[in-house]
């Protein structure tokens, strides 16, 4: 091979991978100037909830000056976006990342409320299933209603276990519409089905106690009739007491 096509394809090999060099910095470069377009909401559990809504996200972002529309993309910080959203009360858990398309995601897991409790104090919110308060914004029409004299600790140390066991129990979760704290933490409650309040006492052995009762909702009241006692009492173990109308 002569030293001019040697030194010929020298050159070509040169510049072949001078070439390929500067095509991969191109496009392995990020574009300057993309704006974020828009945010994408995502409920990683349920929309049952329907507390988190995107207006209310922007709205809660842009009073932090953390709103990601309209701002260029690579300066957004994702890591700040989370750290504001998390402190919204019905958030469980939150992830914000950047995608292909100009725009911000925001995984969102929300707290599921398992009872609203309105106190005579004036307190309005809901109990998650941790124990957790939500403030009342929106209005959820199946949730049991707990009212009378309710302490945040006992709601949300004893109280919402009873809601749990509700969400879990679909014959008492459609049965039980109010119920009612007195003195001492003592309980009623106000069934769908029949016009009489049930007495229940402590919050303890409330299984054991429900199952009594919808025995005896079973074997009696539907064979007297629903509406003939106006009280029924299953404090105690191992018997239900009535009092008639």
């Amino acid at each position: 091979m002569s030293i001019l096509k040697r030194i010929f394809l020298s050159i070509l090999l040169l510049a072949v991978i001078a070439y390929l060099v500067l095509a991969i910095t191109a496009f392995s470069k990020k574009p300057h100037g993309r704006l974020c377009e828009d945010i994408e909401l995502v409920s990683i559990d349920t929309t049952e909830a329907g507390f988190i809504t995107k207006r209310e996200i922007l709205n809660l972002l842009s009073s932090q000056k953390q709103n990601p529309v309209g701002k260029d993309i690579d300066s957004i910080n994702t890591s700040k976006m989370e750290e504001v959203l998390a402190s919204h009360p019905a958030i469980k858990r939150i992830d914000c990342y950047k995608t292909p398309s100009n725009k911000i995601a925001i995984d969102i897991k929300q707290r599921i409320p398992v009872l609203r409790v309105m106190t005579a104090a004036g307190d309005d919110y809901y109990l998650d299933g941790e124990g957790s308060i939500i403030p009342a914004r929106h209005n959820i029409a199946h949730l049991a209603v707990v009212t009378g004299r309710v302490s945040k600790d006992f709601a949300s140390k004893e109280l919402y276990k009873f809601g749990i066991f509700l969400q879990n129990d679909k014959f008492w979760n459609s049965q039980i519409e109010q119920i009612n704290v007195l003195s001492g933490n003592n309980l009623e409650f106000v069934p769908r089905v029949g016009d009489h309040l049930v007495y229940m006492g402590k919050l303890t052995n409330y299984e054991q106690k429900l199952e009594r009762l919808k025995i005896f909702y079973q074997k009696v009241l539907n064979q007297v009739g629903w509406n003939k006692y106006s009280m029924i009492n299953i404090e105690f173990s191992n018997q239900i007491v009535c009092t008639k109308k």
